[in-house]
């Protein structure tokens, strides 16, 4: 008799968990920043009881503490195929197409994450997952030496891939396979003390872009941050250095808001590590600079309407005062940043109204206790106090703020000018699926949960 499978929600719940001891293991500072994170989250709670107990209400309080994303760059199409399969094993799917070279990063990503409400609320884990684009590089010597590089390595264990193919084959794993799949695929992702490549040859991948050198110089694509998800990044951000770590000069995203939108990041900047370089008797001790801590908070999803308007107050403000790589005009931003977001609407009844942003609706406790409604007009419920709208939480993440956490964390002169150039056709085709477009992934949530509403509502009418 074949062993029961576990599910895949299960499967990722462990990944999780394993990778974050993994990192806290690592870099030391991780586990600092995860206990600050959680100070700030009990603290907002307690000074906040509506918000706590709205939390409660839509079973999100639980996931906030268990709320991870990480980072990998990996260098072929064949590892971005293959990484998608491996993530799939944990209910993980693309969502979402990001050109960051139109910030100067010579990547394009998308991020893997699971895509069900009910998957969420057992585990948000995601990882953005960002393919170089070798055709970038202007060197076409170097170019061609670092395909060869990457073509002959193989980030994956053995047994990792045997068992990939036996969820595909099997529609999923036992437990104990299970818990040898989390083992072999944390294989791909930790951080390798040893390069692939000489001192010169880095040197010149270093040259013409770090990203690059962190990419093509080692044996896999290790984990570059793992983010804790807060309720407050600003008081993180001025209490990070109380706490022996420093942050970047600016929080990434939009302003500091009454009702938070879209997604808003800082780090610390990335880790010196000791590196062993080839040489030709050996080994030579060198370094790399790759890995750092991020933390995010998350607000409501835009629609493309509210989308637009926040890329238009973003270009507007990076016009008055675009942050510079060293800080030194830190403040000129944030004053620009808030003064031009005074545009979008900062409460959730505007938000909702405006059609700036995805909500969900529910029955309140008198929706519930009532005998239905005589109409189907939203509005109308909302105003007899039967239904409740609550705003649906950004899963996503924003290309600018990425290539600015990037370039934060490879340097200050790691931005270049590269031609803005999205390929998205090509990227799916490297994938070999079609990434989830988030608007209308959002669009459906909302739907559905306004229809569940007059579907309860006319059942007990009929009643």
């Amino acid at each position: 008799m074949p062993k029961p499978h576990v599910s895949a929600d299960v499967i990722r719940s462990r990944f999780s968990a394993a990778m974050s001891a993994m990192y806290r293991n690592e870099v030391p500072a991780y586990g600092t920043l995860m206990d600050l994170v959680g100070q700030v989250n009990a603290r907002v709670l307690a000074a906040d009881p509506a918000e706590a107990a709205r939390l409660a209400a839509n079973d999100d309080l639980a996931r906030i503490s268990e709320e991870r994303h990480g980072a990998i760059r990996v260098g072929t199409a064949q590892e971005l195929f293959t990484i998608r399969r491996l993530f799939a094993v944990m209910g993980m799917f693309p969502v979402g197409y990001y050109d960051l070279s139109e910030a100067g990063v010579p990547v394009h990503s998308t991020a893997f994450r699971p895509v069900g409400e009910a998957a969420l609320k057992v585990n948000p884990f995601r990882v953005f997952t960002s393919l170089l684009r070798l055709e970038l590089i202007g060197d076409e010597a170097l170019r061609a030496e670092a395909g060869a590089i990457l073509a002959e390595r193989q980030i994956f264990t053995p047994g990792c891939l045997d068992l990939i193919a036996r969820a595909e084959a099997e529609g999923g794993l036992s437990d104990a396979d299970a818990t040898r799949f989390v083992a072999e695929a944390l294989e791909t992702f930790r951080w390798q003390p040893r390069a692939n490549v000489s001192v010169e040859m880095y040197k010149r991948l270093h040259d013409a872009h770090r990203l690059i050198a962190d990419v093509v110089s080692f044996k896999g694509p290790h984990i570059n941050h793992l983010t804790p998800r807060t309720l407050d990044i600003d008081a993180v951000q001025q209490l990070m250095p109380a706490h022996g770590i420093t942050p970047k000069a600016v929080v990434e995203g939009p302003p500091t808001r009454k009702c938070p939108i879209l997604l808003r990041q800082t780090s610390f900047k990335a880790l010196e590590e000791p590196v062993d370089f080839r040489i030709a008797d050996g080994w030579a001790q060198g370094s790399h600079t790759a890995r750092f801590g991020e933390i995010e908070q998350r607000g409501i999803a835009l629609t493309p309407r509210g989308r637009a308007l926040y890329d238009k107050l973003l270009t507007d403000s990076r016009k008055v005062a675009r942050p510079a790589a060293d800080g030194s005009n830190a403040g000129d931003y944030r004053d620009a940043l808030s003064a031009t977001f005074a545009d979008f609407p900062d409460d959730w009844d505007s938000l909702r109204r405006d059609g700036l942003g995805y909500f969900t609706y529910s029955l309140t406790d008198k929706g519930l206790a009532s005998q239905g409604a005589d109409t189907d007009d939203i509005e109308a419920l909302l105003a007899k106090g039967l239904v409740r709208f609550d705003p649906v939480v950004y899963e996503d993440f924003l290309p600018v703020s990425a290539a600015g956490i990037f370039q934060s964390n490879l340097g200050d002169g790691a931005a270049q000018d590269f031609v803005a150039s999205p390929n998205q056709q090509r990227f799916e085709s490297d994938l070999g699926a079609a990434v989830l477009n988030e608007f209308a992934h959002y669009a459906a949530i909302e739907s559905a949960s306004r229809q569940a509403c007059l579907r309860a509502l006319s059942a007990r009418r009929a009643g």
